[in-house]
């Protein structure tokens, strides 16, 4: 099986630390592969608000995550301060990817990519993506 290849982009929107803590540690006594996406979506939540948006109110909508690739580089160990940098990659007509590199100062730990889709809970439909944030990514 071939492995997920996962390209940098040319541009970060948003970056923020983010520490391990002693309950993000597996049995292994380094970081869960699990807490990875918690730390993107962490991470996400920051960005969101960093643009006065939330996932539950984008623009009056919600954000459904549809699917997320993890790329592991490196692993995170219990104190580890952790550099999450945030690119919006791909804009699509009912919703975009961010990509994520995390890294430890000096290495990579992980590169992630997930696909958000902009959604009416109201009506339970997918909706476009609102100009205002297509705009500012373009």
């Amino acid at each position: 099986m071939p492995r997920i290849r996962l390209k940098l982009p040319e541009t970060y929107h948003f970056s923020t630390k983010l520490t391990l803590r002693i309950y993000d540690m597996n049995y292994g006594a380094h970081m869960g592969n699990d807490v990875v996406l918690s730390l993107v979506h962490e991470a996400r939540v920051q960005f969101l608000k960093s643009l006065n948006l939330e996932e539950r109110n984008f623009y009056g909508f919600s954000l459904l995550m549809a699917d997320s690739a993890v790329v592991y580089k490196k692993e995170g160990f219990y104190g580890d301060e952790l550099d999450v940098k945030i690119s919006v990659s791909e804009l699509y007509v009912y919703g975009f990817e961010l990509f994520y590199l995390i890294t430890n100062g000096k290495d990579e730990v992980a590169r992630v990519k997930t696909s958000l889709v902009c959604y009416d809970k109201s009506n339970k439909k997918l909706i476009k993506t609102p100009l205002p944030f297509s705009d500012l990514f373009k």
